[in-house]
């Protein structure tokens, strides 16, 4: 077989392969993929979007010879610590305008005191998804429907767009629809509040997210994300990775409802002596 033809065969072999495991899906409501279920990434993006090394914690200052944890959190040693990652963001950093970038490295230095998730504000989106908690997605005819552990956040999802969101709020107003097999997921009228991890990383009002969730397997998901800010960032850039599923008694969610975890944090200066 002459190497033109060999490689024809492969190619078609491939796209066999192809239709073969997109016909398999498992089938939900009106013959769509079945997103129902627990899900869960294995990543660090909640640390940072971008690439990093593993350090001592989020929140360094100067030290005799190297950077060294700050004296909040020195106590908690390797338990506080960063774990090294990846980036999910493609083409590897986010395009920040020039104000922009500072105001985000005036965020990291300041995680301990900034970041809204040490506060247990509701997380926002895309950050929702990649937190350490999973979510869970409930899949109908006529519904759509997210819950997330952190929390106790909730995305209702229209399946008709709404219009302008009446109000800016931290999850923000989302409406979805089906592009073949990839359920798409438009986010906007967000306020400026969250963040997109804990290294400062950051948005205006202005955001609008633009999610896509396309089923793999009964076990995976692939998952992208396009942020738009015009504010904040020089153009749109994407985030992507791989949402897995949960099986067998753990997939279920508990309950981490932190409003009363931080009201020491919060409330404790003012309680009456």
């Amino acid at each position: 077989m002459s190497l033109i033809y060999r490689r024809i065969f492969i190619i078609l072999s491939i796209l066999g392969v192809l239709s073969i495991s997109a016909s398999d899906l498992p089938k939900g409501p009106n013959d769509k993929p079945n997103l129902n279920g627990v899900w869960q990434v294995l990543n660090t993006a909640n640390y940072n979007l971008e690439a990093h090394s593993a350090s001592a914690a989020m929140d360094l200052v100067e030290g005799p010879i190297v950077p060294i944890p700050h004296p909040s959190i020195l106590a908690l040693g390797a338990v506080g610590a960063v774990p090294a990652g990846l980036s999910v963001v493609e083409g590897g950093t986010i395009p920040y305008k020039k104000k922009a970038l500072k105001k985000r490295n005036e965020n990291k230095e300041s995680w301990l005191q900034l970041d809204p998730e040490i506060k247990c504000y509701l997380p926002g989106v895309p950050r929702a998804t990649y937190m350490p908690y999973p979510f869970q997605i409930f899949h109908s005819e006529k519904a759509i429907f997210f819950a997330y552990e952190y929390a106790g956040a909730v995305r209702n999802i229209y399946l008709e767009d709404p219009g302008e969101a009446p109000v800016d709020s931290w999850m923000g107003q989302s409406w979805g629809y089906w592009e073949n097999n990839t359920f798409v997921v438009e986010a906007s009228g967000f306020n400026d509040q969250t963040w997109f991890d804990r290294s400062g990383n950051f948005h205006s009002d202005k955001l609008r997210v633009t999610e896509r969730f396309t089923l793999l397997n009964q076990h995976t998901m692939d998952y992208e994300a396009i942020i738009e800010d015009e504010e904040v960032f020089t153009r749109p850039w994407t985030i992507k990775m791989t949402l897995y599923k949960r099986i067998g008694k753990d997939a279920q969610l508990q309950q981490f409802k932190c409003v009363e975890f931080v009201e020491e944090l919060l409330y404790g200066k003012w309680r009456a002596k």
